[in-house]
């Protein structure tokens, strides 16, 4: 079973009204570490031996974030680069994150039209998720399509407790690594393939 590893960054976790419903949905797993960077770094002064070593570990790595400003709260950025170091992550020599995967479980605001070249973002989200997707290219790991949930602030609270069970999925499918490689890499979204698992 591949170990995961989710990378949290919100800097307002207990107040989300999706990304800790999320959390709390997967909390249970085994093999599953929830590591909350603003939790563990309010002063985002990151550890960077200790981010390498639970990196080391994981086979699965998830930068799971609310979409702010088309990318992902700042503790992100510094956490990549701090951690995502020459001669480690990349470079020569630099293939301490080879062959893992990664991808990245985000909520918007805004709606999936509001997300293509004729709304009103401009962009799909994959395009604008291209710097982690080259990151993970560079790494030489595997970036698998997003986990999206948009439109956040219109969702009940039944359509959040599904995406979230939704998400169970998709950690599950990711930890057993019994998936289609290729599909899940060229995907725009991971969600309509577990929709379509999970169909009656």
């Amino acid at each position: 079973m591949k170990k995961i590893l989710i990378l949290m960054a919100h800097p307002t976790l207990e107040r989300s009204r999706i990304q800790s419903v999320l959390i709390n949905e997967i909390r249970d797993l085994p093999g599953v570490q929830i590591h909350d960077l603003y939790e563990a770094y309010p002063d985002l002064d990151i550890n960077v031996e200790y981010e390498k070593c639970i990196l080391n570990r994981a086979d699965v790595i998830i930068f799971q974030h609310p979409f702010y400003w088309y990318s992902a709260p700042a503790i992100l950025k510094q956490w990549m680069d701090l951690v995502l170091e020459y001669r480690w992550a990349y470079g020569p020599g630099g293939l301490a994150l080879s062959g893992k995967w990664c991808l990245n479980a985000i909520s918007t605001g805004g709606s999936h039209g509001a997300y293509r070249e004729d709304g009103h973002n401009r962009f799909p989200i994959r395009t604008l998720l291209t710097p982690f997707d080259q990151t993970a290219h560079l790494c030489k790991m595997h970036y698998l399509a997003p986990f999206v949930i948009h439109s956040v602030n219109h969702l009940r609270s039944e359509d959040i407790k599904a995406k979230a069970r939704e998400y169970r999925l998709v950690i599950q499918m990711l930890q057993i690594g019994d998936l289609d490689l290729e599909l899940w890499k060229s995907a725009d979204y991971i969600n309509p393939i577990i929709e379509q698992l999970i169909q009656p």
